[in-house]
């Protein structure tokens, strides 16, 4: 592996001290530079696998967070949670606040891709808490800056209900159950001057109906659809 020199190792201890950890932390440096590396700069040494590692961790410190600081929360609950805390919209915004777009190194066509940034930074986020995780096979190095965040989310999500993203974690399932997706078939009901659940959805899987909701936009309903279904499965799932 490639070794970290004088200014880009300035630039991840910078990182670092932002994270509130210190420089004399047992980081594997080179690993950290890789994580924040995107394929156009290299590709060989990239952050690609590192981001699949990262992927791993981040849900693993969500499911203890969650486990934590929700003991009564059902099971679907976290899962629909879970997947919200995960999105790339929300690792995203958490790369934004630690100014990750100033040290990943990108190069080509992709400098100039602002559609795909949100993408880049969320791959790039979990890139690092892959290279942070690796650097001691534990989440000590994690867990003291990233817990404080999902608590918060978490928390916020909880009151909200309608940021739950049953769509994404039934989505989750099917495809781990049965590597396929579920279908959304929808229709409109009335008009909106007549009834604020303009829309019902049923969701598919396998030619078998799994549930099926109203929403006053079609997005609104697939969602409803999609958390009586995940709903009904954990429930299956418990017994």
């Amino acid at each position: 592996m490639s070794p970290v020199y004088p200014r880009r190792q300035r630039q991840l201890e910078s990182l670092v001290q932002k994270l509130g950890l210190s420089v004399d932390a047992p980081i594997k440096w080179q690993l950290l530079d890789l994580g924040l590396t995107h394929p156009t700069v290299s590709e060989s040494a990239n952050y690609e696998q590192l981001e699949f590692v990262g992927d791993a961790v981040v849900r693993l410190v969500a499911a203890i967070v969650l486990w934590e600081h929700y003991p009564d929360c059902p099971v679907g609950d976290f899962a629909a949670i879970r997947s919200v805390l995960v999105s790339d919209r929300i690792l995203a915004q958490l790369a934004r606040e630690y100014g990750l777009e100033l040290y990943l190194l990108v190069a080509g066509s992709a400098t100039a891709d602002h559609v795909g940034q949100e993408s880049r930074l969320a791959d790039a986020f979990e890139a690092v808490l892959g290279a942070l995780y690796l650097s001691t096979h534990n989440l000590e190095l994690i867990r003291p800056w990233l817990d404080p965040h999902f608590q918060k989310l978490a928390t916020e999500i909880r009151l909200d209900p309608a940021r739950l993203n049953y769509k994404a974690a039934l989505q989750e399932w099917t495809q781990a159950q049965f590597k396929v997706l579920p279908e959304y078939r929808v229709v409109e009901v009335s008009q909106p001057h007549h009834n604020q659940e303009r829309f019902a959805a049923q969701v598919w899987l396998h030619e078998k109906m799994l549930g099926q909701g109203k929403g006053r936009s079609i997005k609104a309903a697939e969602q409803a659809a999609a958390k009586v279904a995940f709903l009904a499965i954990s429930e299956q799932e418990k017994t």
